[in-house]
Order: structure tokens, then sequence, then C-alpha cells
């Protein structure tokens, strides 16, 4: 009996290049209904130009299906309950949802931020109305330490999971 074959995510550096094509695809209502609504396009450059310029703040990454771009995921540093840690945040584009694709990414993050260094933490925020992303902090490891009011966009509050996991010893 032969055994399904995984699937091969992959992460891809944020480039120049492929980022705001993404960034478009990802700017839907329906991508977006869990973030405040689509971005206005100087909202979307602002945003690229922020990506591109982390430095050792984060990384931002696109993902791939089979070679297919599925979507985008990154790591960036947060401020949270008086710690500086690691936030992800991650978007699936839809003809790529429910095939394991936005777990897959977290775990490859969880490894990216873990090489990274200088924080023990990474935390994820979904909205706690948001089924698949806590599903996909689930699946990828993390663990939830209950509900939070959170910030974002800039102006607007509201509950979500306070998944986190620890990158180091604690």
């Amino acid at each position: 009996m032969q055994r399904p074959q995984q699937p091969d995510i992959r992460l891809h550096p944020w480039t120049d290049e492929e980022g705001p094509a993404l960034l478009a695809l990802l700017n839907t209502p329906e991508m977006t209904e869990h973030l405040g609504g689509p971005e206005t396009p100087e909202q979307l450059a602002d945003r690229h130009r922020r990506y591109l310029g982390l430095g050792d703040r984060g990384r931002m990454f696109r993902i791939t299906l089979d070679g297919e771009t599925a979507g985008s995921i990154g790591y960036w540093e947060t401020t949270w309950q008086g710690e500086t840690v690691w936030e992800t945040g991650w978007g699936v584009l839809p003809a790529f949802q429910g095939r394991g694709v936005a777990a897959g990414a977290a775990r490859l993050i969880i490894t990216e931020a873990r090489a990274a260094g200088r924080h023990g933490a990474l935390h994820a925020f979904p909205a706690t109305d948001h089924g698949a992303s806590n599903a996909v902090c689930r699946k990828a490891g993390f663990t939830l330490r209950g509900e939070a009011l959170f910030e974002y966009p800039k102006g607007n509050w509201h509950p979500c999971g306070d998944w986190r996991y620890a990158l180091t010893g604690g």
C-alpha cells in the first residue's frame, strides 16, 4: 500500500518582484474579513515597504504549495503584556485553503523564528470567531493562553485567541 504524498509546502523570502502582486491577491473582502477589510493601494504599497524593511525585526515569506504561490506568512517583533515577542500571521489564498497549507507554513515559521533568536516566544492572535486560523494554531502546536483584546488594525479592538509557542525552554 502506498502512502499519500505529503504536500511540498515551502517558504520563500518576500521580494520586491512578487510581493505587490501577492498582497493584491490577499486583499479581497473574503481574505480580510477578520482584519478590518481590504486596504487601499497606498496602504498595500506601505505594507510591502514595511515587509521589505523588517531587517532583524522579522521576516515575511511567500508560501508555495508544490511550486504554486499559495499565500504569505511572516513573523515580526511586537510587545505583548510587557514582553517583546515574535508575532506571526498568515493568509492562504482560497484555492489552497483546507489543504494543510497554513498549518504547514506555521510549523515552518516556528523554525524560522527560532533560528532568528532574539525572543523566546512566538504569538498568534486570530480573532476568536475565526475558526480556521484558531485551528491552524492548534495544529501547528501553539498553546492557547486564553482570550484577549487585540488592536488591529489601529483603533480596532477585537477579541482574539492568545496563542503562544515557546521557542526556548520557557
